[in-house]
């Protein structure tokens, strides 16, 4: 008697670090864009979007950073996406929350004569 037994379908130990390997690095370029953005601009930011490249491991990369309101007056969303170039395949996305610590924007009041 011929008895064929089939292998169980599913992902090799090899196929799972692999991709393992490859959200460590869109998460590491993720946090290094949000971090960057934050270490170089002290400043309220905008309420906009920015768009940029980056190189990580040897690897391309296209990042997006949409900075959006909060219930809290004082407080901004920061989204940082990171996909492949050319494609709309996102590979990663963090969220994070900015606390303005100076004094609000808007006018100012001059010293008292």
């Amino acid at each position: 008697m011929n008895c064929v037994r089939r292998a169980a379908q599913g992902f090799t130990l090899v196929e799972i670090l692999v991709a393992l390997a490859v959200l460590a690095i869109a998460l590491t370029a993720t946090a290094r864009s949000l971090g960057a953005a934050i270490e170089l601009s002290r400043e309220w930011p905008d309420l906009d979007v920015k768009e940029g490249d980056a190189d990580m491991g040897g690897r391309a990369f296209h990042w997006r950073q949409e900075t959006g309101v909060t219930p809290a007056a004082r407080m901004r969303r920061v989204e940082v996406s990171v996909f492949l170039p050319g494609t709309d395949s996102m590979l990663a996305k963090m969220t994070g929350f900015l606390r303005q610590t100076g004094p609000q924007s808007g006018p100012q009041a001059g010293p008292s004569r």
